[in-house]
């Protein structure tokens, strides 16, 4: 007994991120050496669908809450970080057209795959609109962030100017009372972390890097030079700051459970979470954060882009410079829609092939390949979008008060 106390006081003593890492390697090896276990894989199925329970409640509440009790100054810091995401997502397509030019990708498009895509920007805005003032109860259960935010700024806004202090202030606890449900649920990160590690490996092994090694790797490669290079560029042009002690902060705690997740919305708690951390405001983070996870698409717009050049090369279409530079406007505005489209990122390769007149018949077969590799595509898109919502709502909060420093001392 006094040996399992010991163990316990010491795992409790541990910082959240070296339990996370324990639990992941745990999870590899036996993922490796006991394929055939079974029951480990509930811890990871059960941690993600308790953050994706409660994510949805958080914002909402907290959205309400924070733009209730919020006074002024915040709109240039949602200017900023609008900027932020939106610059980053179009450079990462352009990273993208780049890396398919030096390095290029050939499929062999012989998947069938079924689905509906859609088949113009318009299709994706107004599936995104749509959803934008969906029934606000439906949003919640569903998950649908771009109605939460929605109603919940018109909610917070109606507080603000009808509801009494005493109002505002249950909703200001009831929101306190959900971040401590989250806090509790963070806690066995380490186990589901585990779980899912396991559930990947045992699954998918290294299969996915024989069969669409080259692919993968310019879709990774690509991922990372545009979280490496150029987002820290854009914050240290922001900031003049070093930004990459923030960055790896960012992906260490936010990208490597997101990474396993698979989901930007079970990821939202989390990132709020680190938010906290650093210290930031919460009136800010708790709105730019969800709505991070909707237009900071990097990894969507990479993939995007590469499938869609690689289906180009496949089918020999020249792509000229100024369709290239159109295909990365095409990405950003398509990645920026995608939470809107069953299916995300890879669904809308065939609405950005008929940019290039291929046949959706065709582009639809790519998707059939994006879905054998999102095990390894999926995970970094989602590990780098995520942990890009920390990044960037940090560098523009840091802006904002570098900014004010300024005015105050003229």
């Amino acid at each position: 007994m006094n040996v399992i106390k010991a163990i316990i006081r010491v795992w409790s003593g541990m910082k959240l991120i070296v339990r996370i890492a324990i639990g992941l390697v745990i999870g590899a090896i036996l993922g490796l050496v006991a394929p055939e276990l079974t029951g480990i894989e509930i811890l990871g199925q059960i941690f993600v669908s308790a953050l994706k329970a409660v994510a949805p409640v958080l914002v909402a509440v907290l959205v309400m809450a924070s733009i209730a009790k919020s006074g002024s100054g915040l709109g240039a810091r949602f200017s900023t970080v609008i900027f932020c995401y939106l610059t980053s997502t179009f450079l990462a397509a352009l990273c993208a057209v780049v890396g398919s030019k030096l390095f290029p990708v050939k499929m062999a498009l012989n998947t069938a795959v079924e689905g509906t895509a859609p088949s113009s920007l318009l299709d994706v805005f107004s599936n995104l609109f749509t959803n934008l003032v969906n029934n606000p109860l439906v949003s919640i259960s569903s998950a649908n962030y771009i109605g939460i935010l929605f109603w919940a700024i018109l909610l917070g806004i109606a507080l603000k100017m009808k509801a009494k202090p005493v109002t505002i202030d249950v909703i200001a606890d009831f929101a306190e009372i959900v971040s401590q449900t989250v806090r509790w649920i963070v806690k066995f990160a380490p186990f589901g972390i585990m779980g899912l590690v396991f559930t990947s490996v045992s699954e998918s092994g290294l299969e996915v890097f024989t069969t669409y090694g080259q692919l993968v790797l310019l879709l990774v490669g690509c991922m990372l030079f545009g979280t490496l290079v150029f987002n820290p560029l854009i914050a240290f042009l922001m900031t003049h700051k070093n930004p990459y002690p923030l960055l790896f902060t960012c992906l260490r705690e936010s990208g490597i459970n997101a990474f396993f997740t698979r989901s930007s919305a079970a990821n939202i708690p989390i990132n709020m979470r680190l938010c906290q951390k650093l210290g930031l405001d919460e009136k800010f983070y708790s709105v730019c954060i969800p709505l991070g996870a909707t237009i900071n698409m990097d990894g969507a717009a990479v993939t995007i882009t590469v499938m869609t050049l690689a289906v180009a090369n496949t089918m020999g279409v020249e792509v000229s410079f100024f369709s290239a530079l159109f295909l990365c406007i095409v990405s950003t505005l398509g990645a920026c829609g995608a939470s809107g489209v069953a299916g995300g990122s890879l669904l809308l390769i065939p609405m950005a092939c008929s940019f290039l007149g291929i046949d959706g018949d065709v582009a639809m077969q790519a998707v059939g390949v994006g879905f054998i590799i999102g095990v390894v595509q999926d995970s970094v898109e989602t590990a780098l979008n995520s942990s890009g919502d920390v990044f960037f709502a940090a560098t523009a909060e840091l802006y904002d008060k570098m900014h004010k420093e300024k005015k105050e001392n003229k």
